[in-house]
């Protein structure tokens, strides 16, 4: 349950992102973003806001850990949709947390995957990746990498 508590705090985040999904692009964009990340529950969840000041957007994610399923769901929200997508669902295990839940990109059924590694007390990445092909192949497409702010 105390998995999420490394992310407790502020944080400055260099992000690159794919120009293009699912469509073979190579051509990333570089964005700078802060987050700051408050602890619910007693450590049992957590809610994070963003804000990507170059884009003039922010998101909200929360995060719940399941006591019973003993793994966590993650709900991404967007102010530039107003929506909350569907939660990706997974635990941690050695350091890693890996976190998975479909989708649809574009009105294609996609599967996608959050990646928590490298965390220290002071840095943590951040991955996302889509698969349309049923987990076969993987598109990295957003990468974080947070430092204490």
């Amino acid at each position: 349950m105390s998995d999420f508590d490394f992310l407790i705090g502020s944080w400055n985040i260099a992000n690159r992102k794919l120009t293009k999904l699912l469509a073979g692009s190579d051509e990333w964009e570089e964005f700078p973003s802060t987050a700051v990340v408050r602890p619910m529950f007693g450590g049992a969840a957590n809610i994070e806001e963003i804000t990507f000041p170059t884009r003039g957007s922010s998101g909200l994610t929360l995060r719940l850990f399941d006591v019973e399923r003993q793994e966590w769901s993650l709900y991404w929200g967007s102010s530039v949709t107003g929506t909350l997508f569907p939660p990706v669902v997974g635990r941690f295990a050695d350091g890693r947390g890996e976190f998975y839940g479909d989708d649809t990109h574009e009105g294609t059924p996609i599967r996608a995957r959050f990646i928590w590694s490298e965390i220290t007390e002071n840095s943590a990445r951040w991955e996302q990746a889509f698969s349309a092909d049923g987990e076969k192949t993987w598109e990295t497409n957003w990468i974080m990498q947070f430092t204490r702010g």
